[in-house]
């Protein structure tokens, strides 16, 4: 028998998440969270929050999209919720080129196999409706490359991560979406690492109908609250003709508990699945932060800091590979090639949570979601250049440093 002696608290530090996500959770938003009231889920205030949460989503997102509201959970409640609509038999073209889109494939094909195809292997079909186009680790999805695929094979779906964390490599949204257009198929785009920390409006990409994200990157709120999602009348269209097999994450039924009744918005709210007062308040001051810093800003507030950051490791030897902005994707010089694995253990055991690549070939991925000052960027470039001296390395910090220093300092001057 074991008993709450044999148990002590749980108690986790605080650690630099300096990795691909989760990000960093405004200190307002954790706040919010725990300054919410214990109330039931039908308390006129959380009903409300839900109805003013949905509002600021779609401008958050950029649409006019009624169905736009968010999956109780982490991105991959929302990108479940998403690919709902690709049944058995389903077309499918899906470009993978890292780790995550090549998960989103996996989903993909469980989602489109028929009975027979899913028995031959069930944890990992190859259905022949779908198509998976593999772009090599470290380079980007191209409009060339997508215009080729959709035009041989004239799916009925076309997917694509927007921001691949995997390998830290943006893919070419807008020629993604004409793809769609031209050749009839329907979009689905992974936003997760895009949404928030990259300054786009969803609508301007007529060929997607499907997009998903997650709460805990661009958002910035507790990984376990919501996953926007929003979706075109097309997508409901096309949904309610066919069906899907869920219930959870049945696009339709998930929208109503957001007041969202036939296309359109039932203003006092409706009865819903227990979603949580705590969560709600969450995800409503992130929102309310999101919106008030304005995406232009934040967009470009990565844009430097990455810059920033990109310099200094460069100047440290190593080789980024990647383009995103909030994430800063590398492999160590040549003299320490292989040992990029151990220079992330080490870092993680002091407290500074940087990742490795989670498939081949191994490289660093720094993030700096929400760290967006230079105070954050000087201590993540000086506990890098003391790991990478840990290892053997002849790293100038001080020299590293300085030029950071005049990096900020001549953006303040302008």
């Amino acid at each position: 028998m074991t008993n709450a002696a044999t148990f002590p608290q749980l108690v986790i530090p605080n650690t630099l998440a300096a990795g691909p996500g989760p990000g960093n959770t405004d200190a307002r938003v954790l706040q919010a969270y725990a300054g919410a009231g214990i109330a039931d889920h039908m308390q006129p205030d959380v009903l409300r929050g839900m109805i003013e949460c949905k509002h600021m989503l779609r401008t958050f997102m950029g649409t006019a999209n009624v169905y736009t509201f968010g999956v109780a959970g982490t991105g991959w409640s929302g990108l479940d919720c998403m690919m709902s609509a690709v049944m058995p038999g389903d077309t499918v073209v899906v470009f993978a080129n890292g780790t995550f889109s090549g998960i989103d494939a996996l989903t993909l094909r469980m989602k489109a196999s028929t009975r027979e195809e899913l028995a031959a292997d069930s944890l990992n079909p190859q259905p022949a409706s779908v198509t998976v186009i593999d772009v090599p680790h470290g380079q980007s999805v191209t409009g060339e490359i997508v215009e080729a695929a959709l035009s041989e094979h004239k799916p009925k779906w076309a997917f694509m991560a927007h921001w691949e964390t995997g390998s830290g490599r943006i893919n070419d949204i807008a020629g993604f979406s004409d793809a769609c257009l031209k050749h009839d198929a329907m979009g689905l785009v992974d936003a997760v690492s895009s949404l928030g920390v990259a300054d786009f409006a969803i609508d301007d990409y007529k060929g997607v109908v499907g997009w998903a994200s997650c709460p805990q990157k661009g958002l910035l709120c507790l990984p376990l609250t919501y996953a926007p999602v929003s979706l075109t009348d097309r997508y409901i269209q096309t949904l309610r003709a066919s069906g899907c097999y869920t219930y959870a994450n049945h696009p339709i039924m998930e929208a109503r508990h957001w007041g969202i009744v036939d296309g359109h918005d039932v203003e006092k709210g409706t009865y819903h699945r227990t979603h949580s007062g705590y969560a709600v308040s969450a995800f409503h001051e992130a929102l309310r932060i999101n919106l008030a810093d304005g995406l232009a800003k934040r967009a470009q507030d990565y844009i430097f800091h990455e810059k920033a950051l990109t310099t200094a490791v460069t100047a440290m030897g190593c080789e980024v590979t990647s383009n995103m902005t909030s994430l800063v994707v590398l492999s160590l010089p040549p003299a320490f090639a292989g040992r990029e694995m151990e220079l992330v253990q080490n870092c993680r055991a002091q407290g500074f949570g940087i990742w490795p690549t989670l498939s081949a070939p191994v490289q660093i991925r720094i993030g700096i979601l929400n760290l967006l000052n230079q105070a954050a960027i000087t201590e993540i470039v000086t506990r890098f250049g003391q790991a990478m001296n840990d290892i053997g390395a002849d790293v100038d910090i001080a020299a590293i440093t300085a030029g950071l220093e005049t990096h900020f300092q001549s953006t303040m001057a302008a």
